[in-house]
């Protein structure tokens, strides 16, 4: 089945036709479809298909068991409202780059498996790279079964409903150490290669990033009858900081967003009680990241002060700097370049992936898709065919110089 054939079939899943975005949260019914067009498509290969402890759907050509396989793929879920291409377009690439090795008649040295990791996004339960965290004993069992989604319901509960037994979920070093690479496509989060004219690009690492909760507490009162001078309102400390979120990372070259918001008694004619914001910030080192966090939230509790009210600050997750293997990064960029020519760039991300979470068990590395937009978790979010079916072929190339005789 050609590139465009797959593309077209796993489109319409999970799209929201208000926004025209994707709204595939993990253990939902849009997940299991997804779910079950991956099934379908190792099946329609022969190749050896199975779910392994923490969810994760695992395709292998050759004896899962032998060792030193080469992996590639990445994940199906979305962020709310999300766009095509994030994540589905590794898995897309990863079955077709293996009928492009068939095709050529490759022979192979290695076991090849494609895998899509569940719960990348964390849409659902807050934290993102679930599947592959779990598997890397990077989340523990007593973690996973606190995570609950907006509607209080658990991790497991919603394993269990989807037809999955969460009593499994854990660490998989056995798993792990039948891998010697993978290597994860996806589509560029920003312009870089927009920016140089080049379809395809090697990542050299992912910026340290975290999410921070920034819970203001006032006091709840009327609207209308509550003096200007009285009031302790929680909502002006939280706008006051996130202007100052975005001073602080413009001062360092970084970037902080507030992106999420809930609010009680969140009534059009109540002060708040409450105001709880969540905070990204991403930075091309930790020394950088740990000023601008340290800078806002500094800021934040002047804000309080100054309002009457309290704050409480929780880091819910950070992933510190994450250095792709320099070995395996190399020899992408020779395959890609010495043996086919291409310009291959090599640039950094600001992004999080399930390779940067293994890369600390495993030698990990990812190529980058042409972006021309720079868009990403939006409808907006673009690559053009031909960018992709290059990604294919580089993706084809890559698996052939690190599995193949």
């Amino acid at each position: 089945m050609s590139f465009h054939s797959m593309w077209a079939e796993l489109l319409p899943i999970g799209r929201n036709s208000a926004s025209g975005g994707y709204r595939r949260y993990a253990w939902t019914g849009a997940d299991a479809d997804c779910r079950a067009w991956f099934r379908q498509q190792a099946e329609d290969r022969g190749l050896v298909y199975e779910v392994d402890r923490n969810g994760n759907q695992w395709a292998w050509l050759g004896d899962p068991a032998a060792g030193d396989a080469v992996v590639t793929g990445s994940h199906l879920d979305s962020v709310p409202d999300g766009g095509a291409f994030d994540g589905p377009l590794g898995v897309v690439s990863s079955f077709a780059a293996l009928d492009e090795l068939r095709g050529r008649g490759a022979e192979f040295a290695k076991p090849v498996a494609i895998v899509n990791f569940g719960d990348e996004e964390g849409a659902r339960f807050g934290l993102a790279c679930v599947g592959s965290r779990l598997t890397a004993g990077r989340l523990t069992v007593e973690q996973a079964h606190r995570l609950t989604d907006g509607d209080g319901i658990s991790l497991p509960r919603a394993m269990e409903a989807a037809g999955y037994d969460p009593e499994g979920i854990g660490a998989d070093p056995e798993r792990l150490a039948r891998i010697g690479a993978f290597v994860e496509l996806h589509v560029e989060q920003g312009r870089a290669l927009d920016l140089s004219g080049d379809r395809v690009g090697v990542a050299s690492a992912i910026w340290p990033h975290g999410r921070w909760r920034f819970d203001f507490r006032g006091e709840a009162n009327h609207a209308g009858t509550t003096r200007l001078a009285d009031r302790r309102d929680p909502m002006l400390s939280y706008a006051e900081t996130v202007l100052a979120a975005r001073r602080e990372a413009e001062l360092a070259g970084a970037v902080a967003t507030f992106g999420k918001i809930a609010v009680e008694p969140n009534g059009v004619n109540a002060i708040p009680s409450l105001v709880r914001g969540w905070l990204d910030s991403r930075a091309a080192d930790q020394a950088t990241l740990d000023t601008v966090v340290s800078g806002i939230e500094k800021a934040a509790r002047e804000y309080a002060d100054a309002h009457g009210t309290d704050l409480d600050v929780v880091r819910e997750s950070f992933t510190p700097v994450v250095e792709f293997d320099h070995a395996l990064r190399d020899e992408l960029a020779r395959i890609l370049g010495t043996d086919t020519g291409l310009k291959v760039p090599v640039l950094g991300t600001g992004a999080g992936h399930d390779a940067g979470i293994l890369s600390g068990s495993i030698p990990t590395a990812m190529l980058f898709v042409r972006n021309p937009t720079g868009v990403s978790h939006s409808p907006a979010e673009f690559a053009a065919e031909d960018d992709c079916v290059a990604g294919v072929r580089a993706l084809a190339d890559v698996l052939e110089g690190l599995a193949c005789r």
